[in-house]
């Protein structure tokens, strides 16, 4: 419907209020929200895609609301609306037009939230009911109602700044991108199963939702249900205790394709592992796609079972690597592009040559000089991205070697080189040695074959269970947590 002048102004204010007070979730593509008005209470807008509108309303509800009281003075519900929703529902009655500030608000039953859900006899026919995080799983057969989503899942949200387009392609990705264009363009067809792999904050995610979000753009009926491994095994114990395996292996098997984040936290759980190699049977033999991430390769997943590491080879393999400086360069303007400014090449380059491990850093960076240029009412430049690495930049300038690690860590524990490089088991020697590992992956450059290479020649596997055992102790032993919080201080301090 037509807006007012006045009514697109109090738009253009919601939207400085974001930037100024809320910045950490603001994107360019919020230029492009209509405003509908206010009916009863509630401030329509209006996203250009069902994965806008559920991304808005799983993770800015809250903001967008904060923002609309600040605007207009009344305590307003927001409500974000698809492309293809009832136009009606945006409409205002007979009593006039609606308009972004209303004078009398009426009551409202519940907070007023939630992108519309299936609703009525027809969508409780076709949605066999609602996992937690808002997404619906669909009964066996059912086709997606036309609103509603086809992207299912359920803790994690789909991110639109996850598409294609926005993936800064390397050396260190190139085969990883090609292949999940490959896999979008021709789900079950090509590449099946794809597997990606690789460190932390690399990119696999991005690649993953972007599969999922071209498939939904080109084959909107297709099913797709996208989940962490977690989410995948906790759905799994909950259907064995409510004697609920049916439903769950409809929601599982009866889709088009299934994408799950993380998959190497199957390892050492037997009964889960059961399971998952049916599920990948089933879907493979339908010729439906899979699309699987971990952390390392399948032959390197600790305790997972020979017939899931040939499985998972089946289709291709493909490992994201830590960006080059070029690539570094260019993700650091992408991802200020996404927020709505532009990093001047000085500041990219400066930037770029500080942090080198892995891309969420880079974003956090990013982040951090949009705040602090909305703050400051700076320009972002040069001299404001010095001022945002002022308390990292002298970590990053110096490079960590792994003797000053070795150096700090045996000193600390009473302990030799000769110990950690020894074949000893005693806790004494494996506790040092695997805090070692850690730091050493955690600050050098050095592969998981190199890191093995320095205690004694241990292998890549070797050196893998050791930092992923302080990786987890360290989230349960308090005393462990500080003690390695102690010693990472110590080694990035100055000589």
């Amino acid at each position: 419907m037509a807006m007012i002048e006045h009514d697109r102004q109090t738009w253009v204010s919601m939207l400085a209020h974001l930037r100024d007070h809320h910045a950490a979730i603001c994107r360019q593509w919020f230029e492009d929200i209509e405003p509908l008005g206010v009916l009863n209470g509630t401030l329509k807008l209006r996203a250009h895609s069902r994965v806008h509108r559920d991304y808005l309303q799983r993770q800015c509800i809250e903001h967008f609301r904060e923002a609309a009281q600040a605007v207009t003075g009344h305590l307003l519900s927001v409500q974000f609306l698809g492309p293809e929703d009832e136009e009606a529902a945006a409409q205002p009655g007979a009593n006039g037009p609606a308009t972004l500030v209303e004078t009398k608000p009426e009551a409202r039953g519940n907070d007023g939230l939630g992108s519309p859900s299936p609703s009525g006899d027809k969508a409780a026919g076709e949605y066999a009911g609602q996992i937690p995080g808002g997404m619906y799983a669909p009964a066996p057969g059912a086709r997606p109602h036309q609103n509603g989503p086809t992207i299912y899942g359920d803790s994690l949200v789909i991110n639109p700044d996850y598409a294609f387009e926005h993936f800064v392609v390397g050396p260190g990705n190139r085969l990883a991108h090609a292949a999940a264009q490959a896999v979008a363009a021709g789900p079950g067809r090509a590449y099946n199963p794809y597997f990606v792999h690789g460190d932390v904050g690399l990119g696999k995610t991005h690649l993953l939702q972007a599969i999922c979000l071209k498939i939904h753009e080109t084959q909107p009926s297709a099913r797709i249900y996208y989940t962490s491994c977690e989410g995948f095994m906790t759905q799994f114990m909950d259907a064995v205790q409510a004697g609920e395996m049916n439903h769950f292996r409809h929601k599982f098997r009866d889709v088009d394709v299934l994408v799950i984040d993380d998959i190497h936290f199957l390892a050492k759980r037997d009964r889960t592992q059961e399971e998952f190699f049916h599920t990948f049977n089933s879907l493979y033999q339908a010729h439906k796609q899979i699309v699987l991430s971990s952390d390392a390769p399948p032959e390197d997943i600790p305790d997972l079972e020979d017939r899931l590491v040939s499985r998972f080879k089946w289709g291709l393999v493909a490992s994201v690597e830590r960006p080059g400086y070029e690539t570094r360069v260019e993700i650091l303007k992408n991802k200020a592009r996404l927020r709505g400014f532009d990093l001047p090449d000085d500041a990219a380059c400066y930037i770029a040559a500080k942090i080198d491990t892995h891309i969420r850093e880079l974003e956090g960076v990013v982040i951090k000089l949009q705040i602090m240029s909305n703050v400051d009412r700076r320009p972002v430049d040069l001299s404001l991205a010095r001022a945002a690495l002022g308390e990292d930049s002298s970590r990053v300038e110096r490079p960590v070697q792994i003797q000053t690690i070795i150096d700090v860590v045996t000193d600390f524990y009473g302990v030799k080189l000769t110990d950690l490089q020894s074949k000893r088991r005693h806790r004494s020697v494996t506790l040092p040695r695997q805090v070692c590992m850690y730091l050493a992956r955690k600050h050098t450059s050095f592969s998981l074959e190199q890191i093995g290479l320095h205690f004694g020649g241990r292998d890549h596997t070797t050196a893998m269970h050791a930092i992923k055992t302080v990786e987890e102790k360290i989230t349960v032993d308090i005393e462990l947590a500080q003690i390695v919080k102690s010693l990472d201080e110590k080694i990035r301090q100055p000589a």
